[in-house]
């Protein structure tokens, strides 16, 4: 299991990561409107994750992370099934639900 220092120190690049992904979906021309919701959705639900962060209860911590981690699962195949989509927000998505997993799986 991990410390709550790190569990705090994963999330933080995570938000960057969907910072990341959120400017890029900003940015790109034509955005499917599935994933251009799940990259909103997902936004939103890092910041509410970060009371959760900030909490020291690893249990809210888990359940924040297995939430973005569904949104996160819901854009990736939101982006796999559009066919064309911008490089930059992409490689933004997979870059971000690749972190999301990752630490999901190091989580249980």
């Amino acid at each position: 299991m991990l410390q709550t220092s790190e569990i705090q120190k994963r999330f933080s690049h995570i938000q960057q990561t969907i910072g990341e992904a959120t400017r890029s979906c900003q940015s790109a021309q034509s955005v499917p409107q599935d994933l251009k919701r799940c990259v909103e959705e997902l936004d939103k639900e890092c910041k509410t994750a970060q009371s959760a962060m900030k909490s020291q209860d690893e249990d809210r911590m888990r359940e924040c992370i297995d939430s973005l981690e569904e949104i996160g699962d819901r854009a990736e195949r939101a982006c796999q099934q559009a066919g064309s989509v911008d490089g930059d927000l992409k490689r933004a998505v997979s870059t971000m639900h690749s972190e999301l997993s990752d630490l999901k799986r190091q989580l249980h």
